[in-house]
């Protein structure tokens, strides 16, 4: 990329809420520049979601702002997942949708994602092109031009619907037991709707949310709490999602969490067995060698992005590919979808289960995930460890410790100030001790 973003992360502008740039007047202000860069269509229509934070009110408040100043229409869904609204952008030919969440962080943080009129996260030139604008002054359009503001009331009721047609219209859930859990966050009325109405008897957890308890202690970033119940309800399997409904991590009968890497084996292999895979799979940095090694014993093909489901994206497209995944959960269906939504990949999940007859426990048992180590280490200021000679040295160490049958990967997560160390091998106490040394150089190192 020849420019350097100033605002967009990896998912859109993300911080902290009430630090630039999540503030009233730098969100407003970036409505008015999106606005002036998305409206080609002639619509003048963004459909605006949101998850549960309760500083999604303001921000909504202030996107209005800048939006009618730029002459653009602001359609809200309310509290809605992030697919949702790529969904909704798309089937009512906005110009844009935006999502006001920060995802599977805490509830003080707070971020603003953008989807194009098709659906797909926007292009990096039009970023960059919205940056661009947020270098000028704001001019407000002539008062007759003026964008308003309304509500879309069956925003629910159609993703509902769009998400049960995802499902072979042959099967059902009927006598499943499931535990869905929605982290407190945007899926909470719309998940649990959904595997009801194809037939599963549902108990809904992290249900509740009051504006701070989005992602505490329940949801994909934490399935302890849903491990515990679906042992305890003695239930089919368990669905984890995260706070705004693109990530889903799953749990079997036995409590033993399944990952995103094992979900898009599952389906990946299932597509294989029915003749319907279209190229290979793509998965990341992160992506488990295991995937990796069970892929390739099935004769399917495999490659890494970069960290970030925009990447993965990306390379989807370049290949032709339909099947793309994160091991946090972010799973990525082409010929269903134009984003990651994890509704859509816990049914084609549970389409497998229900037509092979086999457990969820059963169906991931066919690759086998190596022991691997994520330590994430906090930094502050513009200062690069990964860069410093004690953490090369120690990387070095651990690399030649591992050999051929592990790897290291050091990264600056593209959402927090966090310096990730991830290292995965044969051996989980070698992978664990290089892990706690490297974590510990990268401290020292500032």
């Amino acid at each position: 990329m020849s420019q350097r973003r100033r605002y967009f992360g990896t998912d859109g502008v993300r911080g902290k809420v009430g630090q630039y740039p999540i503030t009233p007047d730098f969100v407003l202000k970036l409505g008015w520049a999106a606005g002036r860069v998305l409206a080609k269509q002639g619509t003048k229509k963004v459909i605006i979601g949101k998850d549960t934070r309760i500083s999604g009110y303001m921000l909504e408040s202030a996107l209005e702002a800048g939006l009618a100043a730029a002459g653009l229409k602001a359609t809200f869904t309310g509290p809605m997942p992030t697919p949702a609204v790529a969904y909704l952008t798309q089937t009512f030919r906005a110009e844009a949708g935006i999502v006001i969440s920060a995802s599977h962080n805490p509830y003080y943080d707070n971020g603003i994602k953008f989807f194009s009129s098709e659906g797909t996260k926007l292009p990096d030139e039009i970023e960059l092109a919205i940056e661009a604008e947020l270098d000028k002054e704001i001019e407000c359009v002539d008062s007759s031009l003026l964008g308003k503001a309304s509500r879309l009331n069956d925003a629910a009721g159609r993703y509902i619907e769009f998400c049960k047609s995802t499902f072979p219209s042959t099967l059902s859930l009927h006598g499943m037991k499931v535990v869905v859990d929605c982290a407190h966050g945007a899926t909470y009325q719309i998940a649990p709707a959904v595997f009801k109405e194809l037939g599963a008897e549902v108990i809904a957890m992290g249900v509740e949310p009051n504006g701070t308890n989005i992602n505490d202690q329940v949801g994909a970033t934490d399935v302890r709490a849903l491990q515990a119940r679906v042992v305890e309800e003695e239930a089919t399997l368990g669905l984890a999602f995260d706070g705004d409904g693109d990530r889903i991590i799953m749990v079997d009968h036995l409590g033993n969490k399944v990952d995103g890497d094992q979900m898009a084996y599952i389906i990946a292999r299932d597509a294989l067995r029915r003749g319907e895979l279209k190229g290979g799979v793509i998965g990341t940095l992160m992506t488990n060698l295991g995937m990796e090694n069970g892929l390739k014993q099935l004769g399917i093909p495999f490659e890494r992005a970069a960290v970030g489901d925009r990447y993965v994206m990306e390379k989807l497209l370049e290949k032709n590919w339909t099947i793309g995944a994160e091991n946090s959960g972010h799973i990525i269906l082409l010929d269903k979808v134009t984003t990651g939504d994890a509704i859509v990949a816990a049914l084609t999940v549970l389409a497998s289960v229900v037509d092979s007859g086999m457990s969820l426990y059963d169906l991931s048992q066919g690759m086998v995930l190596y022991p691997q180590v994520l330590e994430n280490v906090r930094f502050s200021g513009d200062s690069n460890p990964i860069d410093a000679e004690l953490v090369k040295a120690e990387v070095s160490a651990a690399e030649a410790l591992l050999g051929d049958k592990g790897r290291v990967l050091l990264r600056k997560s593209g959402t927090e100030p966090l310096i990730r160390v991830m290292v995965e091998g044969e051996d989980s106490d070698l992978v664990q001790s290089c892990a706690s040394r490297i974590a510990d150089k990268v401290r020292a190192s500032f």
